[in-house]
């Protein structure tokens, strides 16, 4: 004689008690009783609910602030654009990496490629290259445009010198003389857009 077989009817591993509970509802005069139970069953479902977008929640946050601290503190993907830059990056624009490490540990230098926040419009944020750290003597055209008219200028301490590869459209330290060091945003180091210019960007 074979062995019986045995249906499973708790599919969703139930105890047998409230199983059993279920079944004497059902079958109860008590309406009460069983209103309290279904209210409790609602309580139940929500509570689980609730607690499983706290913790999706929770996950968002974790990666928004591990995002926020990446972008600025250690590195960004940006895109510049615009003539000041011109041959190293290109007007329609380029995709570039910044990393926001060097300016903060002093390590920047003459030829490096930054991103500076604008002395003139502080909301503006501009690419351009270290001519010259405190304590230089900078010799720049007044107006490469009309005549060789030069000018010399020492860098204050605290400050550096920038200007841009197009000299003839670029608005920079020549304009608005030395810019605080702490204007610096980050070095540019990598253009990963458009392909055919991918590689670091050195210094020139």
């Amino acid at each position: 004689m074979g062995w019986p077989m045995i249906h499973e009817q708790a599919h969703q591993n139930l105890p047998w008690s409230f199983l059993v509970l279920l079944v004497g509802l059902s079958s109860s005069s008590s309406p009460g009783l069983q209103g309290r139970v279904s209210s409790e069953l609602l309580m139940g479902q929500w509570r689980s609910l609730a607690k499983e977008a706290m913790d999706r929640g929770l996950i968002v946050a974790k990666f928004c602030s591990l995002l926020h601290i990446t972008n600025t503190y250690l590195c960004s993907c940006n895109l510049v654009h615009g003539p000041s830059m011109l041959p190293t990056l290109n007007v329609t624009g380029d995709v570039v990496i910044t990393e926001h490490v060097s300016h903060r540990l002093g390590k920047l230098g003459r030829g490096d490629l930054v991103l500076v926040r604008s002395p003139e419009n502080p909301g503006k944020i501009m690419t351009k290259r270290i001519v010259g750290m405190e304590g230089d003597r900078v010799s720049y055209f007044l107006d490469p445009n009309f005549g060789e008219r030069c000018r010399t200028a020492v860098v204050p301490k605290g400050h550096v010198w920038i200007q841009g590869d197009n000299i003839y459209v670029s608005n920079d330290s020549r304009h608005f003389g030395p810019v605080p060091y702490g204007l610096i945003q980050g070095k540019v180091f990598l253009r990963v857009w458009p392909p055919d210019g991918f590689g670091l960007l050195g210094n020139d």
